[in-house]
């Protein structure tokens, strides 16, 4: 039972499946990035913290991308106080899809709750842009020994990793409280999203209305 001085939080974690919500958590709560296996979803999880001096009871509340659970999915939405919506910074499908599919589904079912929208593998966009410069420097085998999922876009023609104007663009769109990137892996900016979700909800701020229109990267 939460003390009484302890703000009681709920945040969701949503987004296609295979960006690395999970992975999200389960390295944010563990410290530690997880070994071969990787459940589907992380079991609901508590944790305490203290954000910006107050005292935080955070829960963290998994869901799955997949289509299957399009109509259970949502029964986790009541009672969120903010929500990520994941995209992988390596995978285009999954950003269109903040705006086709996930901001839809957030509106519709939790109206003007805020929304961090968050970036993951920022480790893969990193080595994504080191092999990039590597072969405009001469290197023809740079994409060599590339990991699996950079090794994969790579083989996409005229698709390229999310930059971070593009995402501050679509969260301007949706009217997100906040643009985020982060890897699970190295934890970079990591412990950042999960501060700012807090900081969202303790500093509301009445976002900015989201636009009908699409974004256009110039």
């Amino acid at each position: 039972m939460a003390q009484p001085n302890v703000q009681s939080l709920k945040c969701v974690v949503t987004g296609d499946g295979a960006v690395g919500k999970t992975c999200l958590l389960i390295s944010y709560t563990t410290n530690a990035f997880p070994g071969e296996y990787i459940p589907t979803v992380f079991d609901n999880y508590t944790t305490s913290l203290m954000v910006d001096g107050k005292p935080i009871s955070l829960g963290l509340w998994d869901t799955a991308g997949q289509e299957d659970y399009d109509r259970l999915r949502p029964l986790s939405y009541p009672q969120t106080d903010v929500f990520l919506l994941c995209f992988s910074l390596i995978n285009p499908a999954s950003f269109d899809n903040v705006r086709s599919k996930w901001y839809p589904e957030i509106d519709h079912h939790a109206p003007n709750i805020p929304i961090i929208l968050v970036g993951t593998k920022l480790d893969l966009k990193e080595e994504y842009d080191r092999r990039e410069d590597a072969e405009k420097n001469g290197d023809r085998h740079a994409f060599e020994n590339a990991s699996k999922e950079v090794k994969e876009l790579k083989e996409k023609k005229r698709q390229r990793p999310i930059e971070f104007r593009d995402g501050l663009a679509c969260a301007r769109e949706i009217g997100a409280y906040k643009y985020l990137v982060c890897s699970a892996l190295t934890q970079s900016n990591l412990k950042g999203v999960f501060d700012e979700a807090i900081r969202a909800v303790l500093n509301p701020r009445p976002p900015p209305k989201a636009k009908k229109s699409k974004c256009t990267v110039l």
